[in-house]
């Protein structure tokens, strides 16, 4: 793929690498992203060990993934990846189709930054490339709430449940709970009738408080700990 000159005011390209089995979506997913001025495909493969080798070569900034795949599958190619200590982890955007996949909770458990279905639009795939490469997570809620209602009972509470030691306010608590119903931060200032900023305040409050690092996290936590049912 030839490397273009930035175009996104003088920044540098989000560098995205792309990891798919199947050819043809992997090709309209590269096509998709290359065309863009602000991004650059570094590489495309088939499974997830080719995809391992490409991030240590390439070092992009977003790894588009797969989950079903041959050899090495994409959740435990976005554990290695971005996993629990890893030394310098690589945001994983989880690409799936919901309604056959039923490790997409694993995969966020394994580190990924977000997860989008196959068929959404071409507009969300990129707004999801950049919110990931910014560090932010990318979590629909919408999706969220099929994801959670979906695979609630799939998910074991941490040995011992809630802990009553949790370094979280009353209503810290109440936030994690509502993230981990899935609610945006639209939505949860709505519901507790405080600010949207205030719920971003309580949203990284949390986040540090619990070494969490991002909202994908919080939602696993939550479950994790028998704080939602």
């Amino acid at each position: 793929m030839a490397t273009r000159a930035p175009g996104n005011g003088g920044a540098a390209p989000i560098r995205v690498l792309v990891c798919d089995d199947q050819a043809l979506i992997r090709t309209g997913l590269v096509t998709i992203i290359d065309a863009q001025p602000d991004m650059e495909v570094t590489g495309e493969c088939e499974d997830g060990q080719a995809a391992i080798a490409l991030v240590g070569r390439s070092r992009p900034d977003v790894v588009v993934m797969d989950i079903r795949m041959p050899g090495l599958d994409g959740i435990e190619a976005t554990r290695l990846l971005a996993g629990a200590g890893v030394p310098h982890p690589v945001k994983v955007l989880v690409v799936t189709t919901f309604n056959l996949d039923e490790y997409v909770y694993e995969a966020l458990r394994a580190g990924a930054s977000g997860f989008l279905l196959k068929d959404a639009p071409p507009d969300r795939l990129l707004l999801g490339i950049r919110t990931v490469a910014t560090g932010a997570a990318l979590l629909d809620p919408e999706v969220t709430r099929q994801l959670v209602g979906r695979y609630a009972t799939r998910i074991r509470p941490a040995e011992g449940g809630s802990s009553p030691d949790l370094p979280l306010t009353p209503r810290e608590l109440e936030v994690l709970r509502l993230i981990a119903d899935g609610l945006s931060n639209r939505e949860i200032a709505a519901t507790l009738l405080i600010s949207r900023e205030t719920v971003k305040t309580f949203v990284s409050r949390i986040l540090t408080k619990l070494g969490l690092r991002d909202r994908v996290q919080a939602v696993v936590y939550a479950y994790r700990r028998g704080l939602v049912t």
